[in-house]
């Protein structure tokens, strides 16, 4: 039977939703998780295991991971699950191939491709050194196809019926095999989608485009799978003015569980609009104002008139817009994905190192407008869920610190920009100015009613390093192996390694993730 995905089956051991919640074994559910894209490529199934233990040891109850891993050429060491090369795909459901998908233990979000693959554009700087699948965006993904298809512009993804085809066979083999498993979570249409990528987008794509794709592959994973919910994953965006392939309209909700005692009951909320966002803005930049100038550190940022200090043009302009983030500049509107029938949750990410989420304030520390701006971003996706009365999930969060800085790696390149002492100085906060800021976005996600929230990225120690493959073996120098000079021992290699890390990963057990849900 084909549940509607606002239907809550009692005590089913799938999860479902019911309203604005979500339902497991006739239970309310909410949640933290946390990102391992990597998982599937460990080199041995022990190693995969003992990373999921050590992560449900934290608490955490879902992990999202990559369910692709699209290569052009068969690699001789390591994981991979697609080869399109030519215009022709075929699949590897070997021991190297989806069988690595078959974890248990926790519940998984299963992305099915990535918007990101700077390596499939031969024109991009590329770095070499790095292991296949070490980066979030070298495992193929929407402009591989693209490439191989022989197209030009990365919206040809969504509507080139050879390519949708051969998205929705691959589709079809991994949702497949998990139709029966209570482990799968959802499953994610895809990661960051958007009309650009490596390769630009053509002057035909809108919003539309994108919301079309999400329906049609939605459809088609929910005529294969009746059990399970599907997410979109797209990094949020909103376009208040757009018109809407699925408006909202004022339809009777569907019966929900009678609130706790104490606890009231959400009511369905209203759409977040371009004149809400820009009051939002200027009350928050009038408190803080108010804050500095009895601090006595108010800075003025504007020229001063007749002793009055008045907003220059720039200022006025910068005020009077919202940004690509609610204009639809990007060809998301996630409030329309959300409202697709077969769409289960409303899904978005939070990267400020990647993506402004709205204006500096120069009287507060620069972190702390990345900490206000992305508390605002949280609150406004809650409110978007609510007004089409479903759950809301932060799939992907990160904030760079300055330890971390040489290893960052933008999702949209190959190279970390910060990798030399001369250019990493004074990148990225503090490693308590992440904390702090982790801290309020977790906190706002729940006082706004997020029913998931997912950390950007799980970092593992003492992973099985072989050659070739994702944990590859370095030496005890951290140096690849070189011969050695006559009479010279060699220098041994290591046999362990660490998951990849691209500037977000957290080796460390996070003291905010205690307790939270």
């Amino acid at each position: 039977m084909n549940f509607p995905p606002w239907v809550s089956r009692a005590s089913s051991p799938f999860v479902s939703t019911s309203g604005p919640d979500f339902v497991v074994n006739g239970s309310l559910l909410k949640y933290i998780g946390t990102n391992a894209y990597w998982l599937p490529t460990l080199n041995t199934n022990e190693d995969i295991w003992n990373t999921l233990g050590n992560v449900s040891a934290l608490g955490i109850k879902v992990i999202r991971l990559w369910a692709f891993n699209d290569v052009d050429t068969i690699p001789v060491n390591g994981t991979w699950f697609q080869l399109i090369k030519d215009g022709t795909v075929s699949v590897n459901d070997g021991p190297n191939g989806l069988q690595k998908l078959d974890t248990r233990g926790l519940y998984v979000i299963l992305s099915l491709t990535n918007n990101w693959d700077p390596f499939a554009n031969a024109t991009a700087v590329t770095n070499s050194s790095i292991p296949r699948n070490y980066l979030s965006n070298n495992y193929g993904g929407m402009d591989l196809y693209v490439q191989q298809f022989g197209l030009q512009t990365h919206d040809q993804f969504y509507t080139n019926p050879s390519i949708l085809t051969s998205f929705m066979n691959y589709t079809t083999q991994v949702v497949s095999r998990y139709v029966n498993s209570p482990s799968v979570f959802s499953y994610e249409l895809a990661n960051d989608p958007r009309c650009n990528s490596t390769f630009p987008a053509s002057s035909n794509c809108t919003t539309e485009t994108i919301t079309t794709w999400h329906a049609t592959v939605a459809a088609h994973i929910r005529s294969i799978d009746p059990n399970h919910l599907i997410s979109s994953g797209v990094g949020g965006y909103m376009c208040t003015d757009c018109p809407k392939l699925y408006p909202l309209t004022p339809s009777p909700a569907p019966p929900a569980p009678s609130p706790a005692l104490g606890k009231k009951k959400r009511s369905q909320g209203k759409p977040v609009t371009k004149e809400q966002i820009l009051r939002e803005r200027s009350e928050r930049r009038r408190r803080n104002r108010e804050t500095a100038k009895r601090a006595g550190t108010l800075v003025e940022d504007g020229v001063r008139i007749r002793g009055r200090w008045v907003s220059t043009a720039t200022k006025r302009q910068q005020t009077s817009t919202t940004g690509s983030l609610y204009d639809g500049a990007y060809g998301v509107d996630s409030q329309d994905i959300s409202n697709i029938p077969d769409i289960g949750f409303s899904s978005f990410q939070l990267f400020p190192d990647q993506q402004s989420y709205g204006p500096d304030d120069s009287n507060v520390a620069p972190w702390q407008s990345v900490e206000q701006n992305g508390a605002q971003w949280i609150t406004n996706q809650a409110q978007s869920a609510s007004a089409v009365g479903k759950p809301a999930v932060l799939t992907g969060f990160g904030l760079v610190t300055q330890t971390n800085a040489p290893y960052f790696v933008p999702f949209n390149s190959t190279v970390a920009p910060f990798a030399t002492d001369e250019n990493s100085t004074g990148y990225g906060v503090t490693s308590q100015e992440q904390a702090s800021t982790y801290t309020s976005w977790i906190n706002t996600g729940i006082a706004a009613g997020l029913n998931g929230i997912v950390q950007y990225q799980w970092g593992q120690t003492n992973l099985t390093a072989e050659p070739g493959t994702t944990i590859s073996p370095s030496t005890t120098t951290g140096q690849s192996p070189t011969p050695s000079s006559p009479g010279e021992a060699p220098t041994p290699q290591e046999t362990t390694g660490e998951s990849p890390n691209d500037g977000y990963s957290m080796f460390v057990v996070w003291p905010f993730y205690s307790d939270m849900y």
